[in-house]
C-alpha cells in the first residue's frame, strides 16, 4: 500500500458508512470494557493496607495505560507509526514497572518491619 493511501478507497459510500459505523462500535466496545475494568478494580477491597491499595492502584493505572494505548493504536497511519506507538508504550511501561517495583518494594519491607516490631513492642 502506498504511503498515505486510503485503504477504503475501491468502497463505495455504504460500504465506507458500514466499516466506519462498525469501528466506531468497536471503539465503544473497548470503552466500555476498560471503563468496566476500572471500576471492578477500584471497587475490589484491598484489605485496608497500604500495600493492597498500591497495588489496586498500579492496576487501574496499568488499565489506563493500556486503554490509551489501544486508542492511540487504532489512529496509526502505517506500520511505521503503528510501530512508534508500541514502542513508546513498552518503554513507558517498563519505567513504570521499575518505579512501581522499587515503590512495592519499599511497602513490603514498611510492612514486614512492623509486623517485626509488633511482638517485641511490650518488652
Amino acid at each position: 500500500m502506498a504511503k498515505g493511501a486510503d485503504p477504503l478507497e475501491g468502497l463505495d459510500a455504504n460500504a465506507k458508512r458500514a466499516v466506519d459505523q462498525t469501528l466506531m462500535q468497536t471503539r465503544d466496545a473497548v470503552d466500555n470494557y476498560f471503563s468496566f475494568l476500572q471500576q471492578m478494580i477500584s471497587s475490589y477491597p484491598s484489605g485496608g493496607t497500604d500495600l493492597g491499595e498500591k497495588l489496586k492502584s498500579y492496576a487501574v493505572q496499568s488499565i489506563a495505560a493500556t486503554h490509551d494505548f489501544l486508542k492511540k493504536l487504532s489512529q496509526a497511519k502505517d506500520f511505521q507509526d503503528a510501530v512508534r506507538i508500541q514502542t513508546e508504550f513498552m518503554q513507558t511501561q517498563m519505567n513504570a514497572f521499575g518505579q512501581q517495583t522499587k515503590n512495592l518494594g519499599d511497602e513490603f519491607t514498611k510492612a514486614a518491619t512492623g509486623a517485626v516490631k509488633i511482638p517485641f513492642k511490650g518488652s
